[in-house]
């Protein structure tokens, strides 16, 4: 480990450095502050069940929802050069649809088959308005964050007219359990629903192309259209895949809750996303990504955010302070503070190796 963190100084900014260091020096910083505030304790919830506890589950689950959809803003990114704004709007509308499947079941008629059914339909449902800003986007040339505008102004509208201007509570133990705690299992549910999307993520990359070609068609679409590589097809994808995460994200977003809040499910996260993709260091201009980057940006996000509750922040000013902060993250991964930072270390590097030269000549 010691070597790995030597290597990630001596050879300048990779992609991962921002991420790696502001993960340390929030670690630092509140162990020095709360040595214990990384404690875990095994307790007992309202239902009797055993659950863990403490400021790190909290920033791991509570930075769920945010995870998975930074997954697939980076995909989106890495192949448009632009962010979709819009996901916030349509997990809304993603989950008035898994709503709209359980609410005529009651509280009793609540089955897994159902559930599964539902979150099929808020997939699909998903997928359908991902693939419709693709189309704007790869078909009609409009620039990523003016074509998601358009559902980003309307999509709450939209989610609120499938719920038929209701708010259905759709509370069962299955619901429970996908949004907080299963009998049994002390880890919270979301947590697990990231690590099982970071592992499909992983094996669809290891069994495809889609890793190569989204970096492709990112860094240069004609040149990967020359090379017979449907950037069109590519990006619309990379759109439709951003969808499955929005409703894995505002289905998640609905069980915490029991029910569909139109107007506050997932509010704002597309900030945070966009944030998330480029604290992971990924360029927001397109081309290289590592969706490892972008899970670690959105864990920096939440445990800025628990850090800053921590120390009695007022929660009327936790977004300015989080905003100081993540800009101060954003320019120092900037392209130019980082041509500097290389081109210095190189300099040092240089340096070292003339001085190394000249003491062995005179020996």
């Amino acid at each position: 480990m010691k070597n790995k963190i030597k290597n990630v100084f001596s050879n300048g900014f990779g992609q991962l450095t921002i991420p790696i260091i502001a993960i340390l020096i929030l670690v630092i910083f509140n162990l020095i502050r709360d040595p214990g505030f990384f404690s875990i304790e095994l307790t007992q919830n309202n239902d009797g069940n055993n659950v863990l506890a403490g400021n790190l589950i909290s920033i791991i689950d509570n930075a769920s929802e945010l995870a998975i959809i930074a997954m697939g803003m980076t995909l989106v990114t890495a192949a448009c050069g632009g962010q979709d704004i819009s996901v916030g709007a349509a997990a809304a509308i993603a989950g008035s649809a898994f709503v709209k499947i359980l609410s005529n079941a009651g509280t009793d008629g609540i089955s897994g088959g159902l559930v599964l059914a539902a979150f099929l339909f808020a997939c699909v449902v998903a997928m359908l308005f991902g693939a419709f800003n693709g189309t704007l986007v790869a078909v009609f040339k409009i620039q990523p964050m003016i074509a998601t505008l358009i559902l980003f102004t309307c999509g709450r509208s939209i989610a609120y007219w499938i719920s038929g201007s209701a708010t259905p509570n759709v509370a069962s133990p299955i619901i429970d359990g996908i949004g907080r705690i299963i009998p049994g299992v002390p880890i919270p549910t979301p947590v697990l629903i990231v690590i099982a999307v970071a592992i499909i993520f992983k094996l669809v990359f290891h069994f495809t192309s889609l890793e190569l070609l989204t970096q492709s068609v990112g860094i240069n679409g004609n040149a990967a259209r020359v090379n017979g590589i449907n950037s069109t097809f590519i990006k619309i994808l990379s759109f439709v895949i951003l969808g499955i995460c929005v409703a894995v994200a505002g289905s998640i977003g609905v069980c915490r809750m029991g029910q569909v809040s139109h107007d506050t499910l997932l509010l704002d996260i597309e900030m945070d996303a966009i944030l998330a993709v480029a604290i992971g260091g990924n360029n927001l201009g397109g081309g290289k990504f590592k969706i490892s980057g972008s899970i670690l940006g959105a864990y920096i996000i939440q445990m800025l955010t628990i850090t800053l509750y921590a120390m009695k922040v007022r929660s009327t000013d936790v977004k300015a302070y989080k905003a100081i902060v993540i800009v101060l993250l954003v320019v120092i991964g900037s392209p130019v503070v980082k041509a500097k930072v290389n081109k210095y270390i190189s300099r040092l590097r240089s340096g070292r190796i003339k001085a190394s030269e000249k003491g062995a000549g005179r020996t």
